[in-house]
């Protein structure tokens, strides 16, 4: 998923850990994963984490970790998706979602726009460990 998106090769032991974390706790504040099936399989997903925002008291949604089949790709599963978890935000109060997109993902933002968001920010990071990722920019020592 993070190479086919971001050009980004993950260290499948951490990523796996990471995904454990959220699914071995149903109530997890760090995020919940929300799939979209075609005859029993999973062929797409999402994750939502949480962001408090003090200037709207309340929360924001982030979606990370888009991924879809390619063979399922381009056929509305990411739409249904993503309006079932906007759907889910606004009967729980949630102010907004947001998320990013890679500079070099124009697919990815077409889809984003497509579905009504807009873009607003660019967002900075200063990350301390890559976790074992390859490929990806970082100006940290």
């Amino acid at each position: 998923m993070a190479q086919d998106s971001e050009g980004v090769t993950l260290a499948p032991d951490i990523a796996r850990a990471g995904v454990a974390a959220v699914l071995n706790d149903p109530a997890s504040p760090r995020g919940k994963y929300h799939v979209v099936e075609v005859d029993g399989d999973v062929i797409g997903q999402l994750f939502i984490t949480f962001e408090w925002s003090d200037w709207r008291n309340a929360q924001i949604w982030w979606v990370q970790s888009v991924y879809v089949v390619p063979e399922h790709r381009r056929k509305g599963h990411y739409r249904a998706l993503y309006q079932h978890v906007r759907q889910l935000a606004l009967a729980q109060g949630v102010c907004g979602i947001r998320l990013y997109a890679d500079d070099h993902n124009a697919r990815a933002m077409t889809t984003y726009e497509a579905l009504g968001m807009t873009s607003h920010y660019k967002v900075y990071e200063d990350m301390f460990d890559n976790a074992g990722m390859t490929g990806y920019a970082n100006n940290s020592t």
